[in-house]
């Protein structure tokens, strides 16, 4: 991520609504940090944009979950 950060900023010489947000006084110093920012895009919800939620919600053997871990815990099991 790139950004560009300019430090001990005079207020006075900054935006008036940047100003105004701050509240700050017209002789304060300021820091100003500028980045990119990155949004998801507008189709994919929060838990798509995570890259490992939903990896299994394809799988056919998946669609009861509770029953796929008692299938692979059972040969532990069961007696000899």
């Amino acid at each position: 991520m790139n950004a560009i950060v300019i430090e001990h900023v005079k207020a006075s010489d900054l935006p008036d609504v940047w100003r105004t947000k701050l509240n700050a006084g017209m002789d304060a110093r300021v820091t100003v940090r500028i980045e990119e920012e990155i949004i998801a895009p507008e189709t994919a919800t929060k838990e798509e944009a995570e890259s490992a939620f939903g990896m299994w919600r394809n799988r056919e053997d998946m669609a009861d979950p509770e029953g796929h871990v008692r299938q692979l815990r059972a040969p532990r099991f069961k007696g000899d």
